[in-house]
């Protein structure tokens, strides 16, 4: 019995062999620098406990951050990854602030459309209609710097 099941096992170590990850053979500084010579970059940051992919000048409604006012500039520091169209380089979890600078401005608080609850028991009588609006932050994201790293 044991001798039907060898064959198979070699079949699994050899597969196992085939998907072995190779080490990058660019550093971290490198890889900064040929991010930086792409004319386009963006960013995948966390903002509101909610990851996001951002580029420059997109406009960004996140739930309502109630200690900024309008106008006010906000540094992302949780920046996940960074990339171009051909290169990209992901944090592990996320990429020391002093490598990739991104700032997003306050536009607005703003509330959404209007959501109606409506809850019923049957047979009961009972019937409620609850309704609200969420309210929302409006980001303005500013240029990404990738700045070249000095190690």
């Amino acid at each position: 019995m044991a001798f039907l099941f060898r064959p198979a096992l070699r079949q699994v170590a050899g597969r196992a062999l085939h998907t072995q990850t190779t080490s990058p053979a660019s550093t971290p500084a490198t890889a900064l620098s040929l991010i930086r010579s792409q004319p386009s970059h963006y960013v995948v940051a966390s903002v509101a406990g909610r990851k996001y992919t951002l580029a420059p000048r997109d406009l960004l409604t996140v739930p309502r951050l109630k200690d900024v006012n309008v106008g006010d500039v906000l540094s992302l520091s949780e920046i996940h990854e960074v990339g171009s169209r051909e290169f990209t380089i992901r944090g592990n979890p996320i990429i020391p602030p002093e490598n990739v600078k991104v700032q997003a401005t306050v536009v607005e608080h703003t509330k959404g459309r209007m959501e109606v609850i409506f809850k019923k028991k049957r047979r009961k009588g009972y019937q409620r209609t609850i309704k609200h609006k969420q309210t929302y932050t409006r980001l303005r994201i500013g240029p990404i710097d990738v700045v070249e790293s000095h190690s």
